[in-house]
């Protein structure tokens, strides 16, 4: 019996939820990223079923994995893409919640269940890269791990407790692959709080109003996700197929050497605007506070911004400054990418000036003009435009 209602209940969960008529495949992100955790695990067991987390080893159980195994290099390149193919598909539903207000009243607690589970697959993703012990992972580790150091007090004995040691070592790869195998699972459980979270008040729409019509979520798009996912996976079988490699650094390929450090050391590409951020300022404290408060102004957003008109769709100075945002972060990407020297270097320094401006000082004005005009519309010194309707917001 009570497994009978468990199941009942899920179904009515995922299924048979009222949702609102006017969504577009811009909701499909959401079941897409579910989806590509999914996928992460799965490839990820099966690629621990070979894997030795060892110093010695490790690059070349990889390389075993990639030449010996049936189907190996098939699962390493689906896990390695997959990882790239998980935070394109939750960049763009970050940025879908942004434009659309989805981190408004009264689905605050949605946005900040997304925004630690977000932080939580970049730190899962750091420990993938990791693995491979290739050059690349190595002093990448050793250039974000040592940033630990920065902390006032505890940061010397931290580093310390991490490495294992006084260097990176056997003891940080049995850290870091302990850490990798356990937190997609701590995802899971968080995705599983976010879903309870969005179910509570009901999915946003394009529109921003409340939804007085809605449907259930199956049939009606659960074909439409189907159909986002079909897209999805053709371009990443493709990529996996006919250019597993193009997103990965060249030197990963070479077994990692303490004692040859790289001419530009560069994580992989999804934390290139963050990376573009950390070095923006010379002082390694100053890059690590300002990559603090990039992902807490993240995290922080719905206090920042509380518009009265939840959509970008009608907030027309807000959607040019959003676009200007995205470009802002694809530019941060880009110089984060390259060596730290002029014109690159002076780049990221205005491309994260712009982004806390965004975040810091554009919303909350465009805020609070937003709300001083609506009061003018309320006391009647502002005509409304006769076509205009008449829309419920909350």
């Amino acid at each position: 019996m009570r497994r009978s209602n468990l199941i009942e209940f899920i179904y009515k969960l995922l299924l048979l939820y009222p949702t609102p008529v006017v969504l577009s495949y811009l909701w499909n992100f959401g079941s897409l990223a579910g989806i590509a955790l999914a996928v992460q695990i799965v490839t990820g067991v099966g690629l621990a079923f070979w894997y030795i987390p060892s110093v010695e080893l490790a690059f070349s159980s990889v390389e075993f994995i990639m030449r010996e195994v049936a189907g190996g290099w098939w699962l390493r390149y689906l896990h390695a893409n997959g990882a790239s193919l998980f935070f394109v598909v939750v960049y763009l539903h970050i940025a879908r919640g942004m434009f659309y207000g989805s981190y408004t009243k009264p689905r605050e607690k949605v946005w900040y269940s997304g925004v630690v589970i977000f932080i939580l697959m970049i730190l899962t993703a750091f420990l993938g890269y990791v693995l491979p012990w290739g050059q690349m992972s190595y002093w990448a580790a050793m250039v974000i791990t040592s940033l630990l150091s920065v902390i006032p007090g505890l940061g010397e004995s931290l580093l310390l407790y991490v490495w294992g040691g006084i260097a990176i070592d056997q003891p940080t790869l049995t850290r870091v692959y302990g850490l990798h195998f356990l937190l997609p699972f701590v995802l899971v459980a968080l995705v599983g709080l976010h879903i309870v979270f969005l179910h509570e008040h009901g999915s946003n729409n394009p529109l921003g109003i409340r939804s007085v019509w809605g449907i259930v979520f199956h049939p009606y798009y659960t074909y439409k996700d189907l159909l986002g996912l079909l897209i999805a996976v053709l371009v990443y079988l493709f990529v996996v197929v006919n250019m597993p490699n193009v997103l990965s650094h060249s030197d990963n390929y070479i077994l990692a050497d303490p004692g040859v450090t790289p001419t530009h050391i560069v994580p992989e590409w999804y934390f290139l605007p963050f990376y573009g951020i950390l070095r923006s300022v010379p002082d390694k404290a100053g890059g690590v506070s300002l990559l603090a408060l990039a992902l807490g102004a993240l995290l922080i957003l719905p206090i920042l911004s509380k518009p009265p008109v939840r959509s970008g769709m009608f907030r027309p100075v807000f959607r040019y400054g959003f676009e200007v945002f995205v470009l802002v972060w694809l530019v941060l990407g880009w110089s984060g990418g390259n060596p730290v020297e002029s014109p690159f270097y002076e780049i990221c320094q205005t491309a994260t000036l712009l982004y806390f401006v965004f975040f810091l000082f554009f919303n909350p004005v465009l805020v609070w003009i937003e709300g001083r005009i609506e009061v003018l519309y309320g006391c009647g010194l502002l005509t409304a435009p006769k076509r205009s309707g008449v829309v419920s917001y909350y």
